[in-house]
């Protein structure tokens, strides 16, 4: 019979390295995220026109993965033993999507003015994805996992106003 040795969790921890490259890459993604979720549901409320139902529906979905990702990522920091800020006045300062216009707005340009910010968000993620390929492959594949989501939501908003 074999015995194991049992494993103490400093053993298990992640290096001071990887975790700070980690929530260097991650961080800013959350926080995009973050503002993608809150200028979502905006649009969401505020969008107008034939195909309200549809994209009404689509934004939802969109708000919904959005918050799922950027959990996902906030987790993964957390994880490898740092803290994270993603309260709304930090999200207000350092996003790096467009404003979003107020009031409502005819489903094409608010298609158009979402898709925009997912373009923005996915310029963050794929700079994770980047970047975390020198410092830890398994952050790499939460940006990946959100790389993927972001781009799929993408094409079903844009499949609304395409020629």
């Amino acid at each position: 019979m074999t015995t194991t040795q049992a494993t103490t969790p400093s053993t298990l921890a992640a290096s001071p390295e990887i975790a700070n490259g980690a929530a260097q890459f991650l961080t800013p993604v959350v926080i995009d995220l973050e503002a993608l979720v809150v200028d979502g549901k905006q649009a969401h409320w505020h969008v107008r026109g034939a195909s309200f139902a549809g994209v009404h529906e689509s934004l939802d979905a969109l708000v919904s993965e959005a918050q799922e990702f950027a959990d996902l990522a906030a987790e993964r920091v957390i994880a490898l033993g740092l803290p994270l800020d993603s309260r709304i006045r930090t999200v207000a300062e350092q996003t790096t999507l467009p404003a979003l216009p107020e009031g409502f707005q005819g489903f094409q340009d608010c298609i158009k003015q979402v898709v925009s910010l997912i373009d923005a968000a996915l310029v963050t993620v794929r700079a994770a994805v980047d970047g975390l390929d020198e410092v830890d492959l398994n952050s790499q594949d939460v940006a990946i996992e959100i790389e993927r989501g972001l781009t799929k939501r993408r094409w079903l908003l844009d499949a609304h106003v395409a020629n």
